[in-house]
């Protein structure tokens, strides 16, 4: 059709677009809170604190 109305376009590409950056937060929260990962994380820290200048 010609000149349909699709107005709710944006909304439903705002709604997939919020649900995917959703469940991308979801696994970066899960590889973020994962033990080596954590590990890891402490242990940049620490020697970062540490450093002799």
């Amino acid at each position: 059709m010609i000149g349909a109305d699709d107005r709710g376009m944006t909304t439903a590409e705002y709604a997939v677009g919020t649900l995917a950056a959703c469940a991308l937060a979801a696994v970066l929260y899960k590889v973020v809170t994962s033990g080596p990962v954590q590990a890891l994380l402490r242990s940049t820290l620490e020697r970062a604190i540490n450093v002799q200048f």
